[in-house]
Formats: C-alpha cells, sequence, structure tokens
C-alpha cells in the first residue's frame, strides 16, 4: 500500500506538514488581544466584547483563583452554556495553570457528582439557575468553591432588566447567591481582582489543558486528557484547511456547545486564535438561529447534520438571507448527502463532512471546501500531520484500499490517555496507532469513509449490516426528516433492523411506502424490518443522535415481556 496516498489529493494551499509554536494555548489570547485589542471577540445576544475585554477579565478570573488556591494542575470544571463567561472562565482557568473540565449545564445530580468525584475538581464556574444542583452534590466530591454567574450579567440593557423574569417564568425559581465563604459571584470577582499576568511555567507537550468526558453512552464516561500541543495542533490545522479564510477578518456563529470538544475547538479556540468575531447563542433554536445568520452575517458555521436538517426544515428559511455563509465544515454524526446539498442550494456556501473524536482534539479527516471536487460519502482525508490507516479486525496489520477494517490515526492532536484508567488507555493504542472504534474503508485516491460504529454493526442472519448505509437511503425518502437505524433482537436472526423515523410537518407515509421505497434501493436483508415514528429522536447536547440508547430501551422492553410471559 503506497504510503500517505491523500497528499496527492492535496491543493498546493495545504501543506502536508506544519510548524507548532511550543507555546500554552492561553498565550495565543494575549497575542490576539495585543494585536487586535479594540476588535469584537464575541457578540452575545446583542452585546459585544472586545478581545482586550476577554483577555482583562481572563487574568481577573486567573488572579482570583490562585488567590483561593488553585494551583497548577488543579481542575477547575465549567457548567455553563455558550456565553461570554464561558471563554472568559476557560482561558483564565489555563492563565492560572489549571485543566478545565467541561460539564453539560444538562447534567442532573448523578452525573455531576460522577463527574466530580473522578476529575477530582476543586471549583466550579455555573449559572444561578444551576447553582442548586450543584450544592447539592458538593458535599459528595472534592469541590471547595463554586463560582455563580448569570446570562443577565452579559446582556445590553434593557434586556439585563428582563431577563430575570423571563428565566423565573421558565425555570420556575430565583436564585440569590451571596459573594461569602466558598460561594463567589463573578460579577464581583469581576470588579474587584487585579488583571495581572500570571508566570507560570508550562509544557505543552505533556501539561494538560483539558479533560473532555467522552459521550456515556455505554458504561461510564472517560475523562480524555488533551494537551495544550493537542489542541494548539488541531487548529493550527483547521487554519490550514481553511486557507481561504483571513485572519482577523471572519465571523464565526457559535451554535455547538463549547462543553463539547467540537464546538470548543471548531468555535471558541480558532476565533481566539485567528482574531475571529463569535457570535455566541446559548441554546439552539432554528429561528433565532437564521434570524442571527441575516443580521450578523457570520462566514463560517461549523455544526452537525440535527441543526443543519432544522435550519432546512423551517417553513420560513427562504426568508431570510444567508448568504453570508461562506463555509461549513460538519461533524459529530454522519452528514447526509441530500441535506449537504439542500444546504448549500439555500445558503450558496460549502458544506462539508469532517471525521474526529473527543480523543483526537477532535478533528483528523476532512472534505476540502475548495477548488477540488467532493467526493460523495466520504469523510474526506486525513489534515496535515495526521496519518490514518484501515487495520484488519483479525490481524491488526493494514488492509489493501478498499477493504474494510477499524480506521486507526496517529498525529499530534491525538489525545495522552484516559484520566485515571490506564488499562483502557492501553486497550485504544496499538503500535502508536489510536484504534477509533469505527469500521471504514479507503480508496485507491487516499479518501476514507465510515461505514459504522464497531458496536452500532448490525449482524442478521450471519449478515453484517452498516445502518449508515440504511440512514442514507431513508433520508432520500421526500416525507423523512431525520431517521436512525439500529440492530434490535431477534429470536431468528440475532438482530433485525428497526428504522426509527420523524416525519417532516404536514407530511404523511405509511410502513408499507417506506419498505417499498428501502427495497428499491437496498439488498433484501439490509431493509428495515421495524419501523416505528416518533415526534423526536433522543439526542445529545451537540444534536448526536443517540443510537444505544433506542436499543437499550429495545431490550428493557424485551425484557420486561419476558418477565410477564
Amino acid at each position: 500500500m503506497a504510503e500517505k496516498l491523500w497528499l496527492e489529493n492535496y491543493p498546493r494551499e495545504i501543506p502536508p506538514t506544519l510548524s507548532y509554536d511550543n507555546k500554552p494555548l492561553q498565550s495565543y489570547l494575549k497575542e490576539t488581544a495585543e494585536q487586535y485589542p479594540d476588535k469584537t471577540s464575541i457578540h452575545f445576544l446583542g452585546k459585544e466584547l472586545s478581545f482586550k475585554e476577554v483577555y482583562e477579565s481572563a487574568l481577573k478570573f486567573a488572579n482570583y483563583l490562585k488567590d483561593l488556591g488553585i494551583k497548577k494542575g488543579d481542575r477547575v470544571a465549567i457548567m455553563l452554556p455558550n456565553t461570554p463567561q464561558s471563554v472568559i472562565s476557560y482561558f483564565g482557568i489555563l492563565f492560572a495553570g489549571g485543566i478545565v473540565v467541561q460539564t453539560n449545564p444538562l447534567y442532573m445530580e448523578r452525573e455531576l457528582q460522577y463527574q466530580m468525584q473522578d476529575s477530582g475538581a476543586k471549583a466550579i464556574i455555573t449559572l444561578d439557575i444551576l447553582f442548586p444542583r450543584v450544592s447539592k452534590v458538593m458535599p459528595e466530591t472534592n469541590l471547595e468553591h463554586i463560582i455563580v454567574t448569570a446570562i443577565k450579567d452579559y446582556l445590553p440593557f434593557p434586556k439585563n432588566l428582563i431577563y430575570p423574569f423571563v428565566q423565573k417564568k421558565q425555570y420556575g425559581i430565583t436564585v440569590k447567591v451571596e459573594h461569602e465563604g466558598n460561594h463567589h459571584l463573578l460579577s464581583e470577582i469581576l470588579k474587584q481582582t487585579r488583571a495581572d499576568e500570571i508566570s507560570i511555567e508550562m509544557d505543552p507537550d505533556h501539561d494538560l489543558a483539558l479533560l473532555q468526558y467522552t459521550g456515556g453512552t455505554t458504561g461510564f464516561p472517560k475523562g480524555v486528557m488533551l494537551t495544550h500541543s493537542n489542541l494548539v495542533s488541531n487548529v493550527k490545522m483547521c487554519t490550514a484547511w481553511m486557507y481561504k479564510c483571513k485572519r482577523g477578518e471572519e465571523t464565526v456563529l457559535g451554535i455547538l456547545p463549547f462543553f463539547h470538544v467540537y464546538g470548543m475547538t471548531a468555535v471558541m479556540i480558532l476565533s481566539v486564535m485567528e482574531g475571529y468575531k463569535m457570535v455566541l447563542l446559548p441554546k439552539f433554536d432554528a429561528e433565532t438561529t437564521l434570524k442571527t445568520i441575516q443580521k450578523q452575517r457570520p462566514t463560517l458555521f461549523p455544526g452537525a447534520p440535527t441543526i443543519y436538517i432544522a435550519l432546512l426544515n423551517h417553513p420560513d428559511i427562504h426568508k431570510y438571507d444567508l448568504s453570508s455563509i461562506d463555509s461549513c465544515i460538519s461533524g459529530s454524526a454522519p452528514l447526509p448527502v441530500e441535506v449537504q446539498e439542500k444546504f448549500e442550494q439555500v445558503t450558496g456556501g460549502k458544506v462539508v463532512e469532517g471525521y474526529g473524536l473527543t480523543e483526537t482534539s477532535p478533528v483528523t479527516h476532512a472534505n476540502f471546501l475548495w477548488d477540488k471536487p467532493r467526493i460523495k460519502g466520504s469523510i474526506g482525508v486525513p489534515w496535515p500531520d495526521t496519518d490514518s490507516a484501515i487495520l484488519s479486525l483479525e490481524t491488526g496489520e493494514p488492509v489493501e484500499p478498499n477493504e474494510i477494517g477499524e480506521i486507526a490515526v496517529k498525529g499530534p492532536q491525538v489525545m495522552k490517555g484516559y484520566w485515571n484508567r490506564p488499562e483502557e488507555t492501553e486497550m485504544v493504542f496499538r503500535n502508536g496507532w489510536f484504534l477509533t472504534g469505527d469500521l471504514g474503508y479507503m480508496d485507491e485516491k487516499g479518501y476514507f469513509y465510515v461505514v459504522d460504529r464497531k458496536k452500532d454493526m448490525i449482524i442478521a442472519g450471519g449478515f453484517n449490516i452498516y445502518p449508515r448505509e440504511v440512514e442514507e437511503v431513508l433520508y432520500e425518502h421526500e416525507a423523512v426528516q431525520e431517521t436512525v437505524v439500529a440492530g434490535v433482537p431477534d429470536p431468528y436472526r440475532g438482530e433485525t433492523v428497526k428504522a426509527y423515523i420523524v416525519l417532516k410537518e404536514g407530511m404523511k407515509v405509511t410502513e408499507e411506502e417506506l419498505n417499498e421505497f428501502a427495497r428499491k434501493h437496498l439488498a433484501a436483508f439490509k431493509v428495515p424490518r421495524i419501523y416505528e415514528f416518533r415526534k423526536e429522536l433522543p439526542k445529545t447536547a451537540v444534536g448526536k443522535i443517540l443510537r444505544r440508547a433506542l436499543v437499550e430501551e429495545e431490550r428493557n422492553k424485551l425484557s420486561e415481556e419476558k418477565k410477564q410471559a
């Protein structure tokens, strides 16, 4: 097999190898603030902050953490939606020498307690409405301090006065926290603390910037250890890939949550390192997003398929001017070809699929945005300095082009390992390769394709069936808005193919009609045997459909039936 076949496809603007500065991640905020002090760094629901303001606020936060006794290597959790505070606290923790623990604001007590215990976080910053939840688990963890902030703190007048009433109506609670003892208010911290520079000796290749917890749809979530160099290298690769983007001139739409590694890297860190303006939305809502695009004119829109699908299915999408969007890299789940083509028609921008994992900071492969024909159904080719191979499931050796095996990667963006889990770390590395757990193949030109998660492959009657292939066909049906295909227990075939379907508003289709449609495009053994229509599908915060949750549901249903029989 030829070495790195994909490099022949690279446009001349993308170098196959890059140079990386041996600097910690937070130093880039300082540099950007010095280069563009007055340029808008963050736009948040009408309020704007310059790079200088973000930098100084991050330094104040860092000094306060230091005064609280946070030392190099201590973990500090962030439990916030996309807000200015999430950017300020992230860089503040790094300036203090701490390690960020990103925490989903939707977590309930049990999930939060597990993550705080596992990471050993000493402090957490969260929203006022989440304060009761965090307080409840505090005694069971190593948490010594809770820092509280509010959405209204960064809203322009008069929104800041109105918002508390909206919040009370929405959540039914009003939380009052005093700035005393081990409870701290971010608004007071930023008023009272000095913005002194902090000098901490850092080794970017070995010192951790982040503990990012993975999914947890099976078993307990694991803390992925990402170093400063892991994150910086991935953003450098991203800027090399997006070679037409101009430093200091782009506007990025920040819908992908920062507590997910893709949003954190492709929106927040990219914007800070490249001097881009980020337009933040604390949660995804199709209409708000369309209005924001029309008003704020973002040029870059990193997203997930479910976000693009929701926008395309908004009844008034054609009333909005979305022409500012120049490029979108879609990640976190497979991008159906039909969605890609429709979104390009509506915006005039380019949408390409990328691929990566939390363990790889996250991006390893992507399609070319410009100057190259797009390969349908492919996740593209490896990024600069990234090596990839398809390894045999039997021997672990690289296989020939077009043979299916496990996708493996090497590169400076690959994690150090799982936090406090040496055995599990060992299981995912083989001969220097990181094993992704995804099945795929590479064609003769070096383009990669994902056929499915190793654990999602359906084995029905001895046949291997890849859910993604079946989903692609169902997405082509005009009535289908969203679908996920899973293997469910079957006494005869071992497993059988089940399709969960969400229909487009106002559309109808029967099981028989879908079946007939699928049979025209798929071998008989791949056609779903069961269809279930739903109003919505279970998803992660970033919009990835939780296939495993549906499989679990089926298993529980089956065991209940057995009990009752």
